[in-house]
């Protein structure tokens, strides 16, 4: 094993451009991130595998977004496997790494644990929120839950509502390395081909229930572009994408050596989650004394946990709420 390669390009990602295809693409490696968001819960496999094709596709989506911003995933079915949520807040400041932190909610005793994870969503829908941060409106994009996996829903997300063909390459799993425990890891690829104009969209795609694909969005020279970086993006294989052994770089060249690659700076990425005892308090400022009494415990606390991290508050009823007799000092 490269244990530089490890450590340089764990927990990254990496943008790029195929100059010679209009293409820009990014590479993803989860490894202690994916590991601490996982570690907060004690998730079935099947629902650990869900959260973790999540993270790496918010990873790879979110390295887009501006300093400060925030980009949010959510998937919501009525199946067993109700939600699975995740976050990407931009980085702080140039050079800081982004952090993710990733939270699902299921029906235990409904679970088919043999079943393929992506069975367990049923229907629902696939949606993509975009906070700016105070005094803008959020950006909402929705697309129904079809084609198999949560890449190829995201792949319908930007056919559908961005006109923009876009392709995930991911592998994902539980590995373990000599002298470490068994652990989750996830890598993989995404690719964007870049529009010359806009694209001319027909009124029904050809995917599932009439939802558009790639293909219906392209035409003439980018049509042939995206055929030719998928046939080689197809020759990836789940080790390359997923590492450590082999780097980003590496696997671009030998992917897309003929298509002149060129990398940007590599976003660090981290688990980081934003809840606070404010928060908590700011978000418990609707309720009235009244609905507060309905939350206190006999012990004549209240009490809230992050779905996120796992955190644990508890505060003096007399100080939540709107009709709050006092500050919480």
């Amino acid at each position: 094993m490269n244990i530089g390669s490890k450590i340089a390009w764990d927990d990254t990602v990496l943008p790029f451009q195929l100059d010679r295809t209009d293409t820009r693409g990014r590479v993803a490696r989860l490894d202690g991130m994916l590991q601490q968001a996982l570690s907060q819960h004690d998730y079935p496999t099947l629902i650990e595998a869900l959260v973790a094709e999540a993270t790496l596709l918010t990873a790879l989506i979110g390295q887009t977004i501006k300093l400060r911003w925030k980009l949010s995933i959510q998937i919501r079915g009525d199946g067993p496997a109700r939600l699975i949520a995740t976050d990407y807040y931009g980085p702080t400041n140039d050079g800081a790494p982004a952090r993710i932190r990733a939270y699902a909610s299921y029906d235990e005793d409904r679970l088919d644990l043999t079943a393929d994870p992506f069975s367990q969503i049923g229907n629902g829908y696939f949606a993509i929120l975009i906070d700016q941060g105070a005094g803008t409106v959020p950006y909402q994009g929705i697309t129904p839950i079809a084609g198999g996996s949560l890449s190829a829903c995201a792949e319908t997300y930007f056919a559908q509502s961005e006109q923009l063909p876009t392709r995930f390459a991911l592998s994902f799993g539980q590995t373990q390395s000599p002298g470490e425990d068994m652990h989750w890891r996830a890598g993989g690829i995404m690719v964007q081909q870049m529009p010359k104009a806009s694209p001319s969209v027909a009124d029904a795609g050809s995917g599932e229930g009439g939802l558009l694909l790639a293909d219906d969005v392209l035409g003439g020279d980018e049509s042939e572009n995206w055929t030719h970086v998928n046939v080689l993006l197809d020759t990836a294989e789940e080790i390359e994408l997923i590492g450590p052994t082999v780097q980003p770089t590496d696997l671009l060249v030998r992917l897309f050596h003929q298509d002149g690659p060129r990398v940007f700076d590599a976003q660090p990425v981290v688990f980081g989650c934003t809840c606070s005892s404010d928060r908590v308090r700011q978000s418990l400022s609707i309720y009235s004394a009244r609905d507060i009494g309905h939350m206190t415990t006999d012990d004549g606390i209240v009490t809230a946990d992050c779905q996120f991290c796992g955190s644990h508050y508890e505060f003096d009823p007399k100080t939540l709420g709107f009709e709050a007799e006092e500050n919480d000092l």
